[in-house]
């Protein structure tokens, strides 16, 4: 196949392979899009390495941790470019993650030729997502193996979603201070905790929305200390009829989810409102997150993978016409932002 260009990887491919995301990307100033979208390409094809189900966990994760190494500098004359083609791209029912794995090469050149400090900020983010997935690779059985585990205890559900969630906020903040200097007006080190519960928030819906799905592949997020306190097993969890037995234990994982996007909130509204490209990369996925821990909180089956809690496209839209229109008046997103909280804060009274 012909080798990709930049304006390729970054554009049509990045679009192909991103999906929801791509609207944040292409809505960032410029300066910041190379650098988080080559950022997304890598992590995504690491993703699709850790969850291609046709290939054993043992080289998924040596091919993980491959791609780690080499994304950190090593030099393997290529093997890894060769590998990926052989094993793992063969295997891509979708076109645009088999063209992602095949540009591999291609990628890295971009990340070579990044300026120093971008450079390591990527090779420092990629590197910590690829923790979170070799964390699920080391901790949960082979997805036909027919078996569940959990993770043990609250804290490494905290752990697990800033390694794949969270350091991504801290990743934001940090392009954001070298890119749009002045734009954070609060302490970095405030805005960068902050950015690291906007991630979190994220992720908790992730967790909470797809419960239902993740233990079909033996992944049970929610860990065992949260199960053994409202008297449940991930085998319980596995009958969709459990969906309002286990509806307590919901009610607690999504009052830690809005802790994080109280915080997600606060950093939001301290980017300064000229600053309207980068208020609306953090607005929409806020607002998104809280839609869909509404639909979560109003569904009677949510342990069923057949009734997953999805905001629709339509509803979509009108988040982001509407968050156009006020993207500037701080009382309105701020009314907007937190009334979504009560009205879940309410569900669960």
């Amino acid at each position: 196949m012909p080798i990709p260009d930049r304006v390729f990887l970054l554009g049509p491919l990045l679009k192909g392979v991103s999906r929801s995301f791509y609207l944040t990307l292409r809505i960032l100033p410029a300066g910041m899009r190379d650098p988080v979208g080559l950022a997304y390409l890598l992590a995504r094809a690491a993703d699709t390495i850790a969850d291609t189900a046709l290939i054993p966990p043992p080289q998924r994760l040596a091919l993980l941790l491959a791609l780690r190494a080499r994304v950190n500098g090593a030099d393997d004359g290529g093997e890894l470019v060769r590998r990926l083609a052989a094993e793992v791209a063969s295997q891509q029912t979708l076109s645009d993650e088999k063209v992602l794995l095949e540009s591999i090469g291609p990628a890295l050149d971009v990340l070579d030729q990044l300026p120093d400090a971008d450079r390591t900020a990527v090779r420092g983010i990629v590197t910590t997502l690829t923790e979170g997935m070799e964390l699920d690779l080391r901790t949960f059985p082979d997805e036909g193996s027919g078996q569940v585990a959990a993770l043990p205890a609250m804290a490494d559900l905290d752990r697990y979603t800033y390694l794949v969630a969270g350091c991504v906020g801290e990743f934001w903040t940090t392009m954001t201070v070298r890119h749009q200097p002045g734009t954070l007006p609060a302490p970095a080190d405030l805005m960068l905790r902050r950015g690291v519960r906007f991630g979190k928030a994220l992720q908790m819906v992730n967790v909470l929305r797809d419960c239902g799905k993740d233990l079909r592949i033996g992944r049970c997020y929610l860990p065992t200390e949260l199960l053994d306190r409202h008297g449940l097993s991930p085998q319980d969890l596995l009958d969709p009829a459990n969906s309002r037995r286990a509806r307590p234990m919901l009610a607690e994982g999504v009052r830690v989810a809005l802790d994080h996007f109280r915080e997600a909130i606060a950093y939001t509204l301290a980017i300064p409102r000229t600053a309207v490209r980068l208020r609306l990369a953090c607005i929409w996925p806020i607002l998104i997150g809280l839609e869909t821990l509404l639909l979560l909180v109003d569904n009677d089956a949510w342990l069923d993978p057949a009734r997953v809690s999805k905001v629709p496209r339509g509803k979509v839209y009108r988040v982001l016409a509407g968050s156009l229109a006020c993207v500037m008046v701080d009382t309105a997103l701020r009314g907007w932002m937190e009334g979504l909280v009560a009205r879940i804060e309410a569900r669960l009274a």
